[in-house]
């Protein structure tokens, strides 16, 4: 037994008594009964060991309710974090859907175009801007009198606007204004010109001999258009053509003839 007030083990018995060789604390030896009942040290102890037990306890359970709550807490973190990177998810899906749609469709299906001259005039008037489909020759050919994109065949970093006049193997030529085309068949006819409203075709040209896969052009203001009449490389091959021209869609919307 040891001292509960100094903690020392030199304890002297006298009796029903222990006395502290250190201290002197006196304690009662509770090993002793009066009258056949525990004595009062004893049960205190009992009541001290009891209260220790149930205080140890309450510890316990109020750890493992922290805990709870603190998995819980972080849980919900959890479950808001997701939640608002699901949000932003659902949020961006649809414009880079949208972004990834208007690529496909600009590198594929369509083309649009700003028309800095008027060598188109009065069909496309200069500033225009307008739309051509990409897929429109993919099963057929140009044909007379198509509106086409393509790339300038004397620098094909630029890229012009033009009506289809002469067809491959044909010659086309033009006699005081007036365009003639011989065709494939030996027949010579001369071409609508109805498209020109801007000015009265003057001038003679020719002939020229359209090669195969090959595309003679003109612009519709016949006296101002920088076009096959003039180029070094007069002829557009197909394989240039980037896609026939069917809308104007600035400033206002209207389909082109």
């Amino acid at each position: 037994m040891k001292c509960k007030k100094c903690g020392c083990d030199t304890l002297i018995k006298t009796d029903d008594w222990y006395k502290c060789a250190n201290c002197g604390a006196v304690i009662f030896d509770t090993n002793v009964s009066i009258n056949d009942a525990p004595s009062p040290t004893k049960e205190m102890e009992k009541i001290d060991d009891a209260e220790l037990a149930a205080s140890k306890q309450e510890s316990v359970e109020d750890e493992e309710k922290s805990g709870k709550k603190g998995k819980k807490g972080k849980k919900n973190k959890d479950k808001k974090e997701k939640s608002k990177a699901r949000e932003t998810v659902e949020f961006f899906i649809p414009v880079i859907c949208a972004l990834i749609i208007a690529l496909l469709l600009k590198t594929f299906v369509f083309a649009n175009a700003v028309v800095p001259t008027g060598s188109m005039l009065n069909t496309i008037q200069e500033g225009d801007r307008i739309i051509a489909g990409r897929i429109a020759y993919i099963n057929s050919d140009p044909e007379r009198y198509d509106v086409i994109i393509f790339e300038y065949p004397d620098d094909e970093s630029q890229y012009y606007v033009k009506r289809v006049i002469g067809l491959p193997g044909e010659t086309v030529q033009i006699i005081d204004g007036i365009v003639y085309v011989t065709q494939t068949n030996g027949e010579t006819i001369q071409l609508d010109d109805s498209f020109v409203t801007n000015c009265e075709p003057e001038g003679s040209f020719g002939p020229y001999e359209v090669p195969e896969d090959f595309y003679f052009v003109m612009g519709d203001n016949r006296n101002n258009s920088w076009d096959s009449r003039y180029w070094e490389n007069k002829y557009v091959s197909k394989d240039k053509i980037t896609g026939k021209v069917k809308f104007r869609y600035y400033p206002s919307i209207s389909t082109i003839e």
